[in-house]
């Protein structure tokens, strides 16, 4: 698959072979499907924020 910068994939979705994620997309789901597109202005502030959000998250499991 191919997935374009300032893109999310949800936590848990299944990205399948071929699919093509392009930028300011939202993809969910097992498989994983397009859920929204992103405004290109929100982009920046609302990427960031999700893609923050789940670095702080990923902590929360990691082990010792």
């Amino acid at each position: 698959c191919e997935i374009e910068s300032n893109s999310v994939i949800a936590a848990g979705a299944v990205v399948l072979e071929g699919t093509h994620v392009k930028s300011g997309s939202l993809y969910a789901g097992v498989p994983a499907k397009k859920r929204k597109d992103v405004d290109q202005e929100l982009i920046e502030g609302e990427i960031n924020r999700i893609a923050n959000n789940y670095v702080k998250y990923s902590g929360w499991f990691k082990k010792d």
